[in-house]
């Protein structure tokens, strides 16, 4: 039996004695120590029990990135609860699914939803937080005193985060107390942040990357972050001179590189850019180097692992890769058993970061978590010589034609180094004859596109059942929130194209 709070005494361990030090630097110079910030989390814990939350039940959270809101993470873990953080973009009906699903014991949402959400929660009560950290939960909470951390053990669940549901619904992955907690005390370890550190925080605070990477190791670095509402490159700039640190999407780092402020000068304090939750372009990599002279570090995660590999901090960042396991981390690569060195199949990671299951899914769960547990990623990798992996693709979007096995990666890494392009996404659609073609949508990068040009280079390069049978050319690639290229959407999109 636990007589601490597994994952919050570790959040809070280095900011003991630091009650008064800033902890977040929020738009208008308003400043929040890390004793604000507790003692914040500790009101709500209060809050959240009086309305009637007991230790496991879920909190259901759609809100915008407020430090309020990180102080309801913290509470909500604090009264022993699971924090179940929803993208604000979700409608009323893909909220509905989320809800029945869960059955949160509370609902936080903005105050403009409150009528609509109400009607779809049925008899779970619902409280409001609003972008400016006002709402019945505020009023609630600041009539409150602080709070003792309900005792939780490392297996106890923190968090559920549902993930995409690009292949049929949503799934809850189930995040362990020491799924969190042992993965960012690993990158706070391996990404070298201390309390000297300041990162500049853009990211949202629904998904892993912005809240339990960003947020978690800040607290652990007991680092200060400059606590950005969302993705702004005036804040950005502004920031970098006095900052250390940035943890960014992709396109974060190609938006930065089209303003001209972004210079050596303006990165010099700078001693660290991290990008991951989609695949960062080669050229994007070398651009950002030759601008900063910083090389940015690529890492790879998932909603239901966290992270898994990184580039070294000190040593080689091979751009077209995520790096090395972390410490901690297993991987190996399959098809059928374990394949040789460079050959390609999928990607399996084992270890502490590892989630506890699909919530309410056992069928689900038992597919691809196994007894021994290793989790099936479905990304397609391949690991080198070194031991770096390269993600090559998911499994889902592995194209078969033919009879032929076609991983996009291939092909897209060939027409993204083209005169004129941008960037491309390779998918698999009908096909009356091959039952799949090698389909190749492009975006243009303004400078004139030749698409002829791009097919006689592939010509010279890919064996003829991998060459695009149909190349089209778009002002941009569909993504979603996060940055990551939507394939599903994209085939769905033209799946008529040689069948219609």
């Amino acid at each position: 039996m636990y007589d601490t709070n597994f994952l919050i005494s570790r959040l809070s361990a280095a900011s003991e004695g630091r009650g008064d030090d800033p902890f977040a630097q929020l738009p208008g110079g308003r400043h929040v120590t890390f004793g604000d910030l507790f003692a914040g989390a500790e009101r709500i814990a209060n809050a959240l029990v009086s309305s009637g939350v007991a230790p496991g039940d879920r909190v259901a959270v759609q809100v915008a990135k407020t430090i309020e809101a990180i102080e309801l993470y913290l509470g909500t873990v604090m009264a022993g609860a699971v924090f179940l953080p929803l993208n604000p973009a979700y409608t009323t009906r893909e909220l509905s699914y989320f809800l029945g699903d869960a059955t949160p014991a509370l609902v936080v949402c903005d105050p403009a939803r409150q009528t609509e959400i109400t009607e779809i929660a049925g008899a779970m009560p619902v409280l409001t937080l609003s972008a400016d950290g006002q709402g019945s939960l505020r009023e609630l909470a600041d009539g409150q005193p602080g709070f003792e951390a309900v005792a939780r053990g490392p297996n106890d669940l923190a968090a559920i985060l549902y993930t995409s549901g690009t292949t049929g619904r949503s799934k809850g992955a189930m995040l362990s107390h020491n799924n969190l907690a042992s993965n960012s005390i690993a990158l706070r370890d391996y990404w070298h942040f201390t309390a000297d550190d300041t990162l500049i925080h853009a990211l949202p605070i629904f998904h892993t990357h912005g809240l339990f990477v960003a947020t978690n190791v800040a607290l652990l670095a007991g680092a200060q972050v400059v606590f950005l509402p969302g993705f702004d490159v005036d804040a950005i700039l502004n920031a970098m001179p006095k900052s250390t640190a940035m943890m960014g999407v992709p396109t974060f780092y190609t938006r930065l590189l089209a303003d001209d402020r972004l210079t050596v000068e303006r990165a010099a304090n700078m001693r660290l850019f991290i990008s991951g939750s989609a695949p960062l372009l080669v050229d994007t990599h070398e651009a950002w180097e030759a601008r900063t002279t910083h090389r940015i570090l690529e890492r790879y995660g998932m909603t239901e692992t966290n992270m898994n590999t990184s580039n070294p901090y000190d040593g080689d960042r091979r751009a077209g890769t995520v790096g090395l396991p972390l410490p901690g981390v297993e991987t190996r690569v399959m098809d059928g058993g374990e394949v040789a060195q460079g050959g390609i199949g999928v990607l399996h990671v084992r270890g502490d970061n590892v989630f506890q299951g699909y919530w309410q899914m056992p069928e689900k769960t038992a597919e691809e978590l196994l007894p021994d547990g290793w989790f099936i990623t479905g990304d397609l990798a391949q690991i080198d010589k070194d031991g770096y992996i390269s993600i090559v693709g998911r499994q889902k979007d592995l194209i078969i034609t033919g009879g032929f096995n076609v991983y996009p990666k291939e092909i897209e890494a060939l027409i993204d180094d083209l005169p004129g392009v941008l960037e491309s996404a390779v998918i698999g659609v009908a096909h009356p004859d091959f039952g799949e073609a090698v389909v190749a949508i492009v975006v243009p990068d303004g400078s004139g596109l030749d698409i002829e040009a791009i097919r006689v280079v592939l010509n010279g390069q890919l064996a003829n059942f991998k060459r695009p049978k149909r190349m089209i050319m778009v002002d941009a690639l569909i993504r979603n929130t996060m940055g990551k290229v939507q394939k599903k959407a994209l085939r769905e999109e033209y799946e008529d194209l040689f069948t219609g």
